[in-house]
């Protein structure tokens, strides 16, 4: 059954905007998307490595008409210069974990991945400078040991003895938001925990397995029900929500589709579906839109055609609907770039005034909220 939620016809920007430092967020600990943790055996399969995740966005954003990128600069907080941009994932008004850039201080690789792990902890360093509605989802007096990368791009992340200090509801969100934040980072594929000087084989508290490395095969923000992994493949899309400010933003979520299927098919399909309900997410598609092919062309672009009578003309599409397609293809591909075909149409102008015609990649960064 297709969610009966309305489609936002107008958006208010092309992504969202926040500097300095923001925090991760929650499944299983959230009030209003409270999400059950996976049976053993399907948890089990999810942390196993499965390869080169996929990370985020690629190095061009969609371009406007008028040829100038579509994402506004946001200047940083009063008494904050700005400095390295980078994402974390932080705990949104729902319960569910979304990707937000900020601009850390400026300092060696190291240290920045410190302080983007700092950005996750609930009452911390950078808790005044996150924006309206988003929380830290590690707890509160957590502090950040060390983060090393090794040559296996590996991140051994070391916290000190209060990270066991958690509601043992936020303990599968808790590991998503440190291990989506750091693999969204360049030349990191997996992670490694240790707290207070020792390797941690499961979490403390709910006994989640970590004998192997954290990737991105975990997924997140699982949906309330699903089949079990071994009969089934996981694909993440990107619906959207509103901020408290009005502003969309766009959160990835994990579906489970029948096992065999096109991937890329298979993932644009749950977009057309539509969120859980109660989830406080949005629809990106109508329930006429209809995914007619999905084709890989030699250049790498990915070619999507929809048909949808709503926007019979391509014009005036909502940007939600083609930067959801962007975003989802991206995250399923090795950061392909995307151009989509709208009943046939090759120019497919959205509500923001981009041509989705040509093609176009998920930005580097996604999510730049303003305080």
């Amino acid at each position: 059954m297709k969610s009966s939620k309305p489609i936002r016809r107008v958006s208010a920007a092309c992504l969202l905007a926040v500097p300095l430092a923001l925090s991760g967020c929650g499944l299983f600990g959230s009030e209003s998307a409270s999400i059950d943790p996976p049976p053993s055996a399907m948890e089990a399969q999810m942390l196993e490595v499965s390869g080169t995740p996929v990370e985020d966005a690629g190095v061009l954003g969609p371009v406007t008409l008028d040829g100038t990128e579509s994402v506004a600069t946001v200047l940083p907080p009063s008494g904050l210069a700005a400095g390295v941009q980078t994402t974390v994932f932080l705990k949104d008004g729902n319960g569910l974990l979304a990707p937000v850039s900020l601009s850390l201080p400026k300092g060696e690789k190291n240290a920045v991945l410190k302080d983007s792990l700092t950005a996750l902890i609930s009452k911390g360093a950078y808790a005044k400078s996150l924006p309206e509605g988003f929380t830290g989802v590690l707890p509160a007096g957590t502090e950040v040991e060390s983060v090393t990368v090794d040559a296996s791009k590996l991140a051994v992340v070391e916290f000190n003895a209060e990270f066991a200090d958690y509601d043992p509801a936020s303990e599968r969100s808790i590991l998503e938001a440190i291990t989506w934040t750091l693999t969204g980072q360049e030349g990191i594929q997996g992670v490694q925990l240790w707290v207070d000087g020792k390797k941690l084989t499961e979490m403390p508290l709910q006994g989640i397995p970590l004998d192997r490395a954290l990737t991105r095969s975990m997924g997140i923000n699982l949906p309330k029900q699903g089949p079990l992994l071994s009969s089934s493949t996981a694909v993440t899309v990107f619906f959207s929500a509103t901020s408290p400010q009005g502003l969309p933003y766009y959160v990835p979520v994990t579906r489970y589709v029948p096992a065999g299927e096109e991937q890329l098919k298979a993932a644009l399909n749950e977009l057309i579906v539509g969120p859980e309900e109660g989830d406080g997410l949005e629809m990106v598609m109508t329930q006429d839109t209809q995914l007619e092919s999905v084709e890989a062309g030699q250049n790498g672009v990915v070619t999507v055609a929809l048909k949808d009578d709503m926007f019979a003309d391509a014009k005036d599409v909502p940007e939600e609907l083609l930067e959801s397609v962007v975003l989802t293809i991206a995250q399923n591909t090795d950061d392909s770039m995307v151009q989509i075909r709208l009943n046939g149409k090759e120019t497919v102008i959205s509500s923001n005034n981009v041509d989705y015609g040509k093609p176009v990649s998920a930005p580097e960064f996604v999510n730049e909220l303003s305080l």
